[in-house]
């Protein structure tokens, strides 16, 4: 039992990860970088299903860059 919870917790992490990465692929396609982009170290080391993104820090530059990149997709 021990097992399959630990292959499903490997399985969810590897697609917490590849979310994570198409989700800093399409951010750098738009210009913004976020250097603290991953998956969160807490909850992806525990049992939960769902591991979380952190975001990370940015600075004012990437902030507004990415409002504006935002407000411009949200027009279409």
């Amino acid at each position: 039992m021990k097992n399959r919870a630990a292959a499903k917790a490997r399985s969810t992490v590897r697609s917490t990860e590849e979310a994570v990465e198409q989700l800093d692929h399409a951010l750098r396609g738009v210009g913004i970088v976020l250097p603290s982009l991953r998956v969160d170290p807490v909850t992806g080391a525990s049992e939960l299903p769902f591991p979380l993104v952190e975001l990370g820090c940015c600075n004012l530059q990437v902030a507004a860059n990415l409002a504006a990149v935002l407000r411009k997709a949200a027009e279409t």
